[in-house]
């Protein structure tokens, strides 16, 4: 389930992006998988969704959004959830190595003192 809190609330304004959408008219069933479906015929129901995303002029507002949202489900943005979830890996793994060498770079700072 998306994370709520992190959605940018009622306000119309916020949503706007998604009446521009290439999606709208679109089936439903080409962004989110059945349950159950695996394989190739995922990778290809992706791949479709993918080339609908790809000429849609809100792209960077829809990603945006799935990754702030931490959308679980279907492709948002050209992504879909693998390739959403390997971003919040990047970050995670670059945020314990920033933090990591700031606690190294501190430490050092100490024992010079």
């Amino acid at each position: 389930m998306a994370d709520v809190s992190r959605l940018p609330g009622p306000n119309a304004d916020f949503w706007d992006w998604q009446l521009q959408g290439a999606c709208r008219g679109e089936d439903p069933n080409a962004f989110f998988h059945p349950e159950g479906e695996r394989g190739t015929a995922r990778e290809e129901r992706a791949k479709q969704a993918k080339r609908i995303c790809h000429r849609c002029p809100v792209l960077d507002e829809c990603a945006t959004h799935a990754l702030a949202a931490r959308e679980p489900y279907g492709v948002w943005g050209g992504m879909s959830e693998e390739d959403r979830e390997a971003i919040y890996r990047r970050k995670q793994t670059a945020a314990r190595e920033a933090n990591a060498l700031a606690v190294a770079s501190t430490t050092l700072i100490i024992r010079a003192s």
